[in-house]
């Protein structure tokens, strides 16, 4: 986009210059705008890096037993265990723990098929100045830089997918079910924790911790810098 702007500057300012005149207009143009070529090499490599890291989390995270069968399987949050370990006593209620957590990944890996469009307009925000300092942060900067700039806004976006995803896997429902059970039990203090904001944050703590993963891998890994783009941009990191 800003090569096309310094393209249009330069044409404006002639009605047919001759491809010397066109050649010196558009070193003005750039000069004008004060457009840097190698930070835009950079602020491209930077976003494509992200979005290689971003299309490899999704489609390793969204297929089945993608978050179950990860470092990153989202568990039952710590102030429901004292529910499912005490229901899990009550007949019908045995296997709670298991099939609880087995919906709880299965909604994450559902929104999980969701995120590609989300984290790309996060990363299209990424400026040249933003890149040009994330390039020779630490390992996991541009990865921060997206999580900080980027997770609430996703967070809500996710929302009605992780809503909709348990109530497609009947998570809810068998949650709800359990806090009855568990609530019913006399002298037991009434608790209902939420399944929605635990499965979501931790939905996202998977994505972006493999995101991380595949950051410091292109870093680090001259084989993983799959372009030729990626392989110029990280070797000034290398420098």
């Amino acid at each position: 986009m800003r090569i096309l702007l310094l393209l249009l500057f330069a044409l404006s300012l002639s009605i047919a210059p001759s491809y010397g005149q066109f050649g010196k207009l558009l070193d003005k143009a750039k000069s004008v705008l004060n457009v840097d070529e190698d930070a835009l090499d950079i602020g491209g490599g930077l976003k494509e890096a992200l979005q290689v890291g971003v299309d490899d989390a999704v489609a390793s995270l969204s297929q089945e037993n993608g978050y179950l069968d990860s470092p990153f399987k989202v568990l039952i949050p710590e102030d429901a265990r004292k529910v499912v370990s005490t229901v899990s006593k009550i007949p019908g209620f045995t296997n709670v723990e298991t099939d609880l957590i087995n919906k709880m990944n299965e909604a994450a890996e559902l929104a999980a098929k969701k995120a590609g469009p989300i984290f790309l307009d996060a990363i299209k925000q990424m400026t040249v100045k933003d890149a040009t300092n994330i390039l020779m942060g630490e390992q996991d900067a541009a990865t921060q830089y997206l999580e900080g700039t980027a997770r609430k806004a996703l967070f809500a976006e996710f929302m009605p997918v992780i809503q909709h995803a348990l109530d497609e896997v009947d998570a809810r429902s068998l949650w709800s079910k359990a806090v009855s059970a568990y609530n019913k039990i006399p002298f037991q203090k009434k608790l209902n924790p939420e399944l929605d904001d635990h499965v979501n944050n931790k939905a996202l703590d998977g994505m972006f911790g493999l995101i991380k993963e595949k950051e410091a891998g292109i870093r680090s890994d001259v084989g993983l810098r799959t372009s030729p783009l990626l392989k110029e941009v990280f070797a000034k990191q290398d420098n």
